[in-house]
């Protein structure tokens, strides 16, 4: 971890709700990224796995928020 200057985090002990969010995160990314590339150099997967990080972080709506994205969902912030 550290020679990849990665910082690891553990969840709350006892704290299933935290781990179901990890969890399915997890496999969100397998279904919609991981499984649907084959990655011929470490750096190809570096740029799908980034490119799929920022679409999900910032372009996917959520259902929390009525389907808007992050960026809708920041400018109708006060």
């Amino acid at each position: 971890m550290k020679s990849y200057c990665l910082r690891q985090k553990f969840i709350t002990p006892r704290c299933p709700e935290q781990n179901g969010l990890v969890e399915r995160s997890i496999r969100t990314f397998k279904e919609q990224c991981a499984h649907r590339h084959r990655f011929e150099t470490l750096q190809h997967a570096s740029r799908i796995t980034g490119d799929w990080i920022a679409s999900y972080s910032n372009r996917r709506p959520r259902r929390a928020v009525g389907m808007k994205t992050p960026a809708e969902s920041r400018a109708l912030a006060p």
